[in-house]
């Protein structure tokens, strides 16, 4: 099987899960998230008033509906799987049908009688990059959006930060130290290289965050989401380094009025959660001692939704480097 093919059928797997309803339910159960695009959108009026709209990867087409209550003249309401079926109904159900057009395609070939004023899109995964819709939503910009248009959420920024988390490391990787008398050190290095989607407990963190990539949705390309970018983290204790963390936050800038939503560990849990990097062999650090190194990301070769990773990062003058594995 060719490397086209595969990415073909990863894409098809991809929208094909979001056909079932359970994972808009999901989505939609996370106020965090869908509140932001509701405020964004409502609190914008001037914005949408009069305008033709893109909803890129409707879903249920509940940002399609907002932006019909906002005023939008039109909205295109694109949607890959067969969830657009369900949409269009819901969209009829709530008397939107006369501004709110369904259309059932991918936003690389379907096409649309004129060009938008504003392009909404949860173009967000797992620590922004995974299993994202990030370069649908480029091929979308790139054909529909007019000249100064303007894209929801318009930036998004990766974070990072450092743990401590003997207990839960121990759980999930030390567990295949000894399995009912067995070795499964085998196990363990997959269990290594393949990071964990999960809450992450605050307590543990070592360090505050920072800020290692920032996107502006109006100009990024495909060739952004390959890079290397460099980090720095200032240890507030001595202790045992144990895991990397990754979060993302996303900004809708509006006219009227600007919101942000976060996937911040300090903050109430999203469908997103934070992305823990567990290091083969966790590390001492210094109060006051930095933890300097760069993270490289980009797709996987063999599964554009998959995400490579890469962390380098220095301690005292200690190399250290390790690759892991984000896939579905």
């Amino acid at each position: 099987m060719n490397e086209d093919m595969m990415n073909k059928q990863s894409c098809d797997f991809y929208f094909d899960s979001y056909a079932h309803y359970s994972a808009h339910e999901d989505l939609l159960k996370d106020r965090t998230r869908t509140e932001a695009f509701k405020n964004a959108i409502l609190q914008n009026p001037d914005l949408f008033r009069c305008k033709a709209v893109l909803d890129a990867g409707t879903g249920t087409g509940i940002f399609a509906m907002w932006a019909a209550q906002a005023g939008a003249r039109v909205v295109y309401a694109v949607e890959k799987s067969s969830m657009a079926d369900f949409a269009k109904k819901i969209i009829e159900l709530n008397g939107f049908s006369s501004t709110v057009h369904v259309i059932h395609g991918a936003l690389e070939e379907v096409e649309l009688p004129e060009k938008v004023d504003v392009i909404i899109c949860d173009y967000m995964g797992c620590c922004l990059l995974f299993d994202c819709m990030i370069p649908s939503f480029i091929a979308a910009r790139d054909r529909f959006l007019k000249e100064g248009g303007v894209v929801f959420p318009s930036h998004s920024q990766l974070f990072v930060t450092g743990i401590e988390d003997f207990e839960y490391r121990s759980e999930k990787i030390g567990f295949w130290d000894n399995v009912y008398g067995f070795k499964y050190h085998t196990l363990q290095k997959v269990a290594l290289v393949e990071p964990l989607v999960e809450t992450c407990p605050i307590d543990g963190i070592l360090s505050k965050e920072v800020v290692f990539k920032k996107f502006d949705m109006k100009t990024i390309t495909t060739d952004d989401l390959v890079f290397t970018a460099p980090f720095e983290l200032q240890p507030n204790q001595d202790n045992t380094l144990h895991a990397f963390v990754f979060w993302f936050d996303a900004t809708f800038e509006g006219p009227q009025k600007s919101v942000k939503f976060t996937t911040s560990p300090y903050m109430k849990t999203t469908f997103y959660y934070q992305t823990v990097f567990y290091l083969n062999d966790p590390i001492n650090v210094k109060r006051g001692v930095p933890v300097k190194g760069a993270i490289s990301m980009k797709p996987n070769k063999d599964n554009e939704r998959n995400e490579d990773i890469k962390i380098e990062f220095e301690e005292e003058g200690k190399q250290f480097s390790q690759c892991y594995l984000l896939k579905i």
